[in-house]
């Protein structure tokens, strides 16, 4: 494996776990909120806040003048974003919100790994993304430790409904992981900033339809920047991560932020979790294990493919310019891939979607 492969693939995990650290901090801090603002509501705020503070990011890096290094988003991308942004924006963390309203923060962080393992059965089944025995035995247990939570709460109270809910916000996360994926090689602050800016909007509206107003201003505001760092910035680096690893293995990465939102909600809340929240978060853990310390490497074919992203001239990336070059790296342009044959390891990014025998 060269060491551009090797920079690259290190970069997508430190993505990935970055992403997953402000998304799982995100969880116990929105528990915190739900007391005061309702779910459909929050789940508006959380959203406008990565929407607005996204915005003004690239809004700041207008005004610098910086020059372009990530692929536009074009019209061909739209119908992708659309449905990202209506399983990912809308149902999602709505169901994550009335979910909140009836679990333990504890548990419902560690629930949240469903999303990891429904964005791989996704990946693997209907987009037809390689997943090798390993990360299949880490989805299995996954399952398990999830399946044990999800019977009894932690001081044995049972919250099937609250489950069922958060349940049905991964799934629609797992959706929104995979239709993502297709978009990744375009601008990743775009993105976010469109999926927060329109999921915002349309919660929002939903929650005033429903009767529900505006919280006080020190709430409304703290909600924005959870929004703004737990949702959009979070969103950003998971976006980067899905060009390096692929969808299943970024889920994975992107899985510990259960664990992360478990251990703060136990300091925030003093929850006394019983054996069957430790059984289960073992079983997790395990199943991360697994999908992390997974290798790939085998000969495979590269076919012709034309495309633009963000690259730098790595073993994959051997072309000519039909522009003046002032020898910049990364940058972004139009590009053609030539058929290629090698062996390194590898994950199912945007130049890895092979077939294996």
């Amino acid at each position: 494996m060269n060491r551009a492969a090797s920079h690259d693939h290190t970069r997508g995990i430190l993505q990935a776990l970055a992403a997953a650290l402000l998304f799982g901090l995100s969880t116990p801090l929105a528990k915190i909120l739900t007391g005061t603002i309702a779910p459909a509501m929050l789940a508006g705020l959380l959203y406008a806040g990565s929407g607005i503070g996204l915005a003004l990011w690239m809004l700041l890096r207008r005004w610098r003048r910086r020059p372009a290094t990530e692929a536009p988003l074009v019209r061909r991308d739209m119908p992708w974003l659309a449905g990202a942004v209506l399983f990912g924006g809308v149902f999602g963390p709505l169901l994550l919100m009335l979910g909140l309203a009836r679990t333990p923060a504890s548990s419902a962080s560690l629930l949240l790994n469903l999303e990891a393992v429904l964005t791989a059965l996704l990946a693997w089944v209907v987009f037809r993304e390689n997943v090798d025995r390993r990360v299949l035995l880490g989805i299995l247990a996954i399952v398990a430790g999830t399946v044990l939570l999800s019977w009894q709460g932690p001081a044995g109270m049972p919250f099937r409904w609250g489950a069922l809910a958060i349940a049905g916000a991964c799934l629609c996360w797992a959706i929104d992981n995979n239709l993502t994926r297709a978009v990744a090689g375009g601008d990743p602050l775009q993105t976010a900033a469109i999926k927060g800016g329109v999921a915002g909007a349309i919660n929002i509206g939903l929650a005033m339809a429903m009767g529900h107003r505006f919280p006080a201003p020190l709430p409304l505001l703290a909600t924005g920047l959870l929004g703004f760092a737990g949702y959009g910035v979070s969103l950003v680096l998971f976006v980067l991560a899905l060009r390096g690893l692929g969808t299943a293995r970024t889920g994975a990465y992107f899985s510990t932020a259960p664990f992360v939102g478990a251990a703060l909600s136990l300091l925030l809340f003093a929850e006394r979790p019983g054996i069957a929240f430790w059984l289960a978060g073992a079983l997790m853990a395990l199943g991360v294990w697994l999908h992390v310390s997974e290798r790939h490497v085998h000969e495979h074919v590269h076919e012709a493919l034309a495309h633009n992203h963000r690259h730098r001239h790595d073993a994959h990336h051997q072309h000519t310019h039909d522009f003046p070059w002032d020898g910049e790296e990364p940058h972004t342009h139009p590009h053609v891939h030539e058929p290629l044959v090698h062996s390194h390891r590898h994950y199912p990014d945007s130049h890895h979607r092979h077939r294996h025998s």
